[in-house]
């Protein structure tokens, strides 16, 4: 990276199983847009983070079923994720979740991530790690004089003009700290308040909010991919590039990728929301006539007011449970237009009702070099939202 022009950066705090799979669409954005560049991209391991929670829970597939599970790390809570233990334990019980994984290169979670991340790596994906690279003890002054300015008073200004507007905060700087001390030694981050000096040792650890500035005090960055909530925060260092002498990157959004499953389904980008709600008539055809619309006769002259008071009740209840039929009737037309088994494509596209791309860990899809093909190739163009067939050519 010394001799390259710039970087297109991207990354994502390191997860078991490389878990969200929306980190691998980053990486492949960040590829595709450093190649139309001429930019060497970046895939920044956010290991400086602590968030045990995050980085353990995971998910994996039994059949067509979803199971959820933890991982156990024996380091004391606030350690940075890059110390946490990768065992032969750890790697075993993955490989139960997972089937057989590469050997980390090293025996933590830094080093299981990154043997997962290998496909990648061929790719040309240059994997960065803060934690890692011999740059952290260079910047420690800067960082130290980066404290010295007062940026978390900017940070909460900014928090509070964004709040005014009625902009999203993802992260509120007036709640969480901007600095943290971080032991190389251990991992162990402490948060530091205002005017705590850093133990002798310690690194500075900038928080989250701060972290796009040491982004490009290490690498020179021209270009970030950035999910949605991502650009949320990246909106509180807005004022605050000019004070620490850096030039504010290019910000891209992170596209979305829907990979579907195996067989013939007939579904556009526009129709994804009406499927996770099973919103069926909006791919049934219009032309196939309701249970519940089909025409009654009215009460007859001759019956008593009794009785045709009793006989619009009943219809009104009959139409009432053929509205059940109108909803089977929808799906089964549209089944007949986008596939079979329309509530398993629902439920394989948004498991647990979210984007699987959030919720599946990225080995799954870093197991297939052609499915990666494919989500490169989509990636080269503008749009928002793919829809990914495996195996499918474009």
């Amino acid at each position: 990276m010394e001799n390259c022009n710039g970087v297109v950066v991207t990354g994502q705090q390191i997860g078991a199983g490389w878990s969200p799979a929306l980190s691998v669409v980053k990486a492949l954005r960040a590829l595709t847009e450093a190649k139309k560049r001429g930019l060497q991209a970046v895939y920044w391991l956010a290991d400086e983070d602590h968030d045990r929670a995050e980085v353990a829970s995971v998910v994996a597939l039994q059949g067509d079923r979803l199971i959820r599970h933890r991982f156990r790390f024996s380091a004391p809570q606030g350690t940075a994720a890059g110390w946490l233990e990768w065992t032969d334990m750890h790697q075993a019980e993955a490989q139960n979740l997972w089937g057989q994984l590469p050997t980390p290169a090293e025996p933590t979670l830094r080093g299981h991530v990154m043997a997962l991340g290998g496909a990648l790596w061929r790719r040309g994906i240059e994997p960065f790690s803060p934690t890692k690279d011999i740059d952290r003890k260079g910047i420690q002054a800067e960082l130290e004089r980066w404290r010295t300015l007062g940026l978390e008073n900017d940070l909460r200004e900014q928090a509070s003009m964004m709040e005014s507007k009625g902009l999203e905060l993802i992260l509120d700087p007036r709640r969480q700290s901007a600095w943290f001390s971080l032991d190389p030694l251990t991992g162990k981050r402490a948060r530091l308040e205002s005017g705590q000096p850093c133990p002798e040792g310690h690194w500075l650890s900038p928080g989250a909010a701060l972290r796009p500035l040491m982004q490009s005090l290490l690498l020179p960055v021209k270009v970030v991919i950035l999910g949605p909530g991502e650009r949320a925060y990246w909106r509180l260092t807005e004022r605050l590039w000019e004070r620490v002498a850096l030039t504010p990157p290019m910000i891209l959004p992170r596209p979305s990728v829907f990979v579907l499953p195996d067989g013939h389904f007939d579904i556009s980008t526009a129709e994804l929301e009406a499927l996770r709600l099973g919103r069926w008539d909006a791919f049934a055809s219009n032309s196939i006539p309701k249970p519940s619309a089909m025409p009654f006769p009215g009460p007859q002259e001759s019956w008593s007011a009794t009785i045709s008071k009793r006989y619009q009740a009943e219809v009104s209840r009959l139409q009432t449970r053929l509205k059940r039929l109108d909803a089977r009737l929808a799906k089964e037309s549209a089944e007949r237009r986008v596939g079979k088994n329309i509530e398993r494509l629902r439920q394989t596209l948004f498991p647990f009702n979210k984007p699987q791309e959030r919720v599946l860990p990225g080995w799954y899809w870093l197991q297939s070099d052609p499915l990666l093909d494919a989500i490169e190739r989509a990636l080269e163009s503008s749009e928002e939202t793919h829809l990914i067939m495996p195996g499918r050519k474009r």
